[in-house]
């Protein structure tokens, strides 16, 4: 084509625009289609509601991974087919089981638990105390797997009888933590990290500044994997004797093992007494149409799936007049408004306030679920709670898998601390980190010149090398923050500064040690804690009311389309293949620092792992 004919540069971009816009539109358009089709008929099902069944079986089937809050999906990763892995609220599996044990239309339990892609072991717990509740109520729990990893196997554990499928295995490997140290990366194409902590064991710098595990991180890991590892052997002991007594052989002689079952890894697993039976999909089927009869249709056995199960529940349920509140502080800790899944500094407070201005809230319990963060954010929460309390309601923080720095600071405005044994709390430390980027600047041929009225009139620009006085500045900032938090600590814990420094220095504690050494006061799950909160109000009949933020009608819309209830985030959990799943964690370890917007770039942050 001559050239003189072709369409002009800013033509072309403008082309190139209008296409992307008018893709945009009609994926919209064709969303909003369907999101209608869906509440028309979600509407007319809602219409033809029948009733549950009669001596079912109530099927728990998680899949996906444990949450005590679901991320909101952005538009855009759904129309791309989703990212991430599906996640299902602990407390609905929680109260569907504690319902389902007094309740006469619930036979049996089935637990289906080989779906369940991530769970902390504190979750677990509080899954397996609810088991425990509905085995007392004189109804028998079986389980069905056709391959168990140790976090399914640890549900499926609790079980009156086990069995998995005869070409599948039980997989139990103890706890581990291995991170990606980034330095080597960072000094090949010459960005340097400037870090100022305090804290001997705060790790969270670590692999940003080193290529190994330090030896204080090294050994403050080593003592919380072996406490999560031997509570681990102490549930399933508690739950299957023979099985709990042979753990250690079975994981450290597992050659061993497979080997004299002829490879064998079902027959494995029943020799060592980790399950009672191998059946296929379908002798499992049947055998549960022997429990509790067929389906309606014919087809399956007579059942009700967790969603459907919890919903009716719950609108069955009595609903006084007073409430406990509860709200949700899972992810990390930043500042301003944020989505539910990341702890919002403004948004938690917000829904704290709320819940205090609340006439009908007669106490509040805080659901801690993060690692911490914004040391700004975490004061903004922490405060909040403090006015509750002055307010005249109750303060309860329950610790989930993790309340860890930033977590643990915001847990010091309760009137009481419950941790579960197997939480991941503690790591009282603070540190700033900024990346000094002038070095790949440079290689690209870059570089930055000017003039300030002051020394410090560059500021934390990360094109340039960090004025040292400006070091000194964050440096004296840091310590002040730490004298802080013990203060913070001292005075909550009713310790010394003195006494809680020897606690401190960034280490992590596991629950029943955080108990030990005076930083929580009682070990037990949220149902304890609500209880706990319930007795400091003088309430003895009572309604749970989440406190959250009202989705957006988008949000509405989209959970309307593809949420069942028991899932969200596409794909099936284990969907994807090593590599992907590789690439992904190393994605989300990078983009972590993405979330790093405190004020004055403080923050009280651990890197710890719930196991």
């Amino acid at each position: 084509m001559d050239r003189s004919t072709r369409p002009g540069v800013v033509r072309r971009v403008w082309s190139g625009i209008w296409r992307g816009v008018d893709r945009l539109r009609r994926a919209s358009i064709n969303l909003l289609f369907l999101a209608v089709i869906a509440v028309i008929a979600a509407s007319w099902w809602s219409s033809q509601i029948e009733p549950l069944p009669t001596d079912a079986a109530l099927v728990i089937a998680p899949n996906g991974s444990l949450v005590e809050q679901r991320s909101v999906r952005s538009p855009m990763s759904v129309l791309q087919g989703g990212d991430g892995i599906r996640q299902v609220l602990l407390r609905d599996v929680v109260d569907a089981i504690r319902n389902a044990a007094t309740d006469p239309r619930i036979k049996v339990l089935i637990l289906e638990p080989d779906g369940l892609s991530g769970a902390g072991l504190s979750k677990l717990e509080e899954i397996g105390a609810a088991v425990a509740d509905f085995r007392k109520a004189g109804k028998k729990v079986y389980a069905w797997g056709k391959n168990f990893n140790q976090t399914q196997y640890h549900l499926a554990a609790q079980a009156d009888e086990v069995f998995v499928n005869p070409d599948g295995y039980v997989l139990l490997t103890g706890f581990g933590r291995y991170p990606t140290y980034f330095k080597g990366l960072f000094d090949q194409i010459g960005v340097k990290m400037q870090v100022f902590r305090v804290g001997t064991y705060k790790s969270f710098v670590e692999p940003y500044t080193r290529s190994d595990m330090s030896p204080e991180d090294r050994e403050a890991t080593r003592e919380y994997l072996d406490a999560a590892w031997q509570a681990y052997q102490a549930d399933i002991t508690a739950a299957r004797p023979k099985a709990g007594a042979g753990i250690t052989r079975y994981v450290g002689e597992a050659p061993e093992l497979l080997a004299a079952a002829d490879g064998d890894s079902a027959k494995m697993a029943l020799d060592a007494g980790f399950v009672d039976g191998l059946k296929s999909a379908d002798e499992w089927r049947d055998f549960v149409r022997g429990l509790v009869g067929p389906a309606a249709d014919g087809k399956g056995f007579k059942h009700v799936d967790l969603a459907t199960y919890i919903s009716r529940v719950r609108e069955e349920a009595h609903h006084p007049a007073a409430k406990i509140g509860v709200v949700v502080a899972q992810g990390a800790i930043v500042d301003g408004e944020q989505p539910p899944g990341v702890v919002g500094g403004d948004s938690v407070a917000g829904l704290i306030r709320q819940a205090r201005e609340d006439d009908a809230i007669k106490a509040l319990v805080l659901r801690i679920d993060s690692p911490g963060g914004s040391a700004t954010a975490s004061e903004v929460i922490r405060r909040e709670l403090a006015l509750t309390r002055k307010a005249g309601k109750p303060v309860v923080v329950s610790m989930g898998s993790v309340a860890a720095s930033g977590g643990y600071w915001i847990a010091m405005a309760a009137d009481e601390v419950w941790a579960s044994p197997t939480t991941i709390t503690g790591s009282i430390g603070i540190f700033a980190m900024l990346p000094d980027l002038s070095g790949p600047m440079a290689k690209l041929g870059l570089t930055v010149d000017g003039i300030g009225t002051t020394p410090l009139a560059a500021g934390l620009d990360p094109r340039r090398a960090l004025d040292p006085q400006i070091g000194k500045l964050l440096q004296s900032s840091i310590e002040h923050g730490y004298k802080r938090f013990l203060g913070v600590v001292g005075e909550a814990r009713k310790m010394s500064p003195e006494a809680v420094d020897q606690v401190a220095q960034g280490r992590v504690w596991m629950g029943i040690q955080a108990k030990e050494k005076g930083l929580v006061d009682k070990l037990g799950g949220l149902d304890a804690a609500l209880k706990a909160a319930a007795a400091r109000a003088g309430l003895t009949d009572y309604d749970v009311s989440y406190v959250e933020k009202p989705l957006s009608p988008r949000d509405q819309l989209l959970a309307k389309l593809l949420d069942n209830g028991e899932e969200s985030d596409g794909g099936e959990p284990g969907s994807r293949s090593l590599v992907d799943q590789t690439v992904a964690r190393l994605r989300a370890e990078l983009q972590g620092l993405a979330l790093w917007n405190d004020p004055g770039h403080v923050y009280l942050h651990c890197l710890c792992e719930a196991p």
